[in-house]
């Protein structure tokens, strides 16, 4: 059997596991969480190199995007390097291929027009792929890097200026603390009220969970969520708050659908390399073996 294990900066309250057949391939998957706690996540990562077939660095980003640049995270850099001897994924490849195509099948499959939809992106240089499929979809799209990455308040209205603003402010951003730009441990369960009015008129919320959890207002009413890693009790909070649908990128496993970071380190697992080992071309080859199909739920 298989073992891909996601550390996770986040809360360990959305622990999860999973033993599931892909291709023909037992797997166990799981998702734990170290509370924020860096110096735990490492000693974690430590003790699984070598023992698992790929780990998941959770609740951090180790790449951000400008449009021909990635940048990576000194903290998550620190993470990545505690494992010489395993894949380790931070799902950054999956957020540029599947969730770029994943837009194309909310058009094409379920037959929702982005065109002239009021989209807003919660952070476009965690989610460059969405970002540009919006964009090409020809989205009213709304970047809230800006707002829910660094507290300033102001919408970005357009990718081409996110990619050029993204050339300036990544090569800084990358050398903070994850926890000054993305809820972690327990600032994951601290709502925070004051953006509420940037949901306003909006459509189409899209983006890291997390991020939409933490600044989401009472009133979602017949807004489409398009996101990942949602827990069961997630849902119930979406349908409560009057959200129309959810579609998520990654399947359904056991009622939770887990982060990018561990459906990449299922594609480590089967190839036995990282994908910045394999390249794009081959890691898109994978991409379509495995080929993970969206998760739809009506909610109201």
């Amino acid at each position: 059997m298989k073992r891909v294990v996601s550390v996770s900066l986040g809360a360990s309250k959305r622990n999860h596991k999973v033993e599931t057949t892909i291709l023909g391939e037992e797997f166990s998957i799981e998702r734990i969480g170290t509370d924020g706690d860096v110096k735990k996540a490492k000693q974690m990562i430590r003790e699984l190199d070598g023992k698992v077939a790929a780990i998941g660095l959770g609740g951090t980003d180790l790449y951000i995007h400008s449009e021909k640049k990635r940048y990576a995270f000194r903290e998550s850099k620190a993470l990545r390097d505690c494992a010489p001897n395993t894949p380790v994924t931070d799902g950054s490849y999956l957020k540029k291929t599947l969730e770029y195509r994943l837009i194309y099948y909310v058009r094409d499959q379920l037959g929702i027009d982005f065109k002239g939809k009021k989209v807003l992106l919660m952070c476009a240089v965690d989610r460059h792929g969405m970002a540009r499929a919006l964009a090409e979809c020809n989205a009213d799209l709304k970047c809230g890097d800006l707002v829910f990455t660094l507290g300033i308040p102001k919408l970005i209205n357009s990718f081409r200026t996110v990619t050029m603003l993204a050339s300036v402010l990544c090569p800084i951003i990358v050398q903070l603390p994850m926890k000054w730009v993305y809820p972690t441990g327990a600032a994951q369960d601290k709502p925070n009220t004051k953006f509420h009015r940037f949901f306003d008129g909006i459509d189409i919320v899209c983006g890291d969970y997390l991020f939409i959890k933490k600044y989401m207002p009472e009133n979602l009413q017949g807004k489409i969520i398009i996101t990942n890693t949602v827990t069961p009790e997630d849902i119930e909070i979406l349908r409560a708050r009057g959200a129309k649908m959810l579609i998520t990128g990654t399947p359904e496993m056991e009622g939770r659908s887990f982060g990018t970071n561990v459906m990449e380190g299922v594609i480590a697992a089967f190839s036995g390399q990282s994908p910045d080992q394999m390249g794009d071309e081959e890691f898109l080859k994978w991409v379509d073996k495995v080929s993970y199909i969206p998760r739809v739920v009506e909610l109201n």
